[in-house]
């Protein structure tokens, strides 16, 4: 081989070590920033929320840069799985149907469901109380699957959206009697609001384990232990050191992370 290919072969070995460090220093993770208070954009535009947060403060942990991919709720395993992004960093519950596609670090938090409804609603059996009557829930959520096998069945009209924003919306408008989502989504991005003025939470807690499982963890590609394992490590790192509860107070005065 001549000095030129010498040179070459060099040059492109040197330029895959560099894409693969690169690689290896950052991570794409994708958000949906539609989900107050986890997730949202401020009035500027930019990303905001727990969850965001939270984020940044395992990249910084791990020492690799967050690249923030933001998209739909549903489009998120999809992208995992034909590698648009890395990693899935988006109030995504770890469930063993979730399971059979991905791979989940230890949870972040855990938190219930909740009905939301009109003020001075009554909502002792969802399942029969809700019987001919119009519930909304995020499409592809664990709230989604719930209200597919659980109320639908009995009788429920179960209206799907892209956002559960659309869903309280509707809500509002009263084209839906109910919502089903995350208690503090529904609280802090819904019922304190202006918006949310006239209704309130209704009923049990919805926290089902077949269902919504061990908390929110971070989901990455079947197989990839590498970054399941450097994720679990500054999970770990980032509670211990006074991190996490430094972000957490930032948006609720109590703890989030559950038992």
């Amino acid at each position: 081989m001549n000095k030129t290919g010498l040179l070459l072969g060099a040059l492109t070995i040197s330029a895959c070590s560099a894409m693969a460090q690169a690689e290896q220093d950052s991570l794409r993770i994708g958000i949906e920033a539609a989900y107050p208070p986890f997730s949202y954009r401020t009035p500027q535009g930019e990303l905001a929320g727990f969850d965001y947060d939270i984020g940044n403060a395992l990249c910084a942990q791990m020492q690799v840069k967050c690249q923030w991919v933001i998209q739909e709720f549903d489009g998120m395993i999809p992208s995992l799985k034909v590698r648009k992004i890395d990693a899935v960093l988006s109030s995504m519950s770890i469930t063993e149907d979730r399971l059979k596609s991905v791979d989940f670090s230890d949870k972040y938090y855990h938190t219930p469901g909740k009905f939301a409804m009109k003020a001075g609603s009554q909502l002792n059996d969802p399942v029969t109380d809700l019987k001919r009557k119009r519930v909304g829930v995020q499409r592809a959520s664990t709230y989604d699957r719930f209200a597919t096998e659980k109320l639908e069945p009995a009788g429920v009209e179960v209206v799907r959206y892209a956002s559960q924003n659309e869903a309280f919306l509707d809500l509002v408008a009263g084209r839906l009697d109910a919502t089903l989502a995350d208690i503090v989504n529904t609280t802090e991005s819904f019922i304190k609001t202006p918006a949310g003025q006239g209704f309130a939470l209704a009923g049990p807690d919805i926290s089902d384990p077949q269902y919504f499982g061990r908390g929110a963890g971070i989901a990455v590609r079947k197989g990839d232990s590498a970054n399941l394992a450097r994720l679990n490590a500054a999970i770990a790192a980032i509670r211990a050191n006074g991190t996490y509860q430094q972000v957490q107070g930032k948006y609720f005065p109590f703890d989030i992370y559950g038992q």
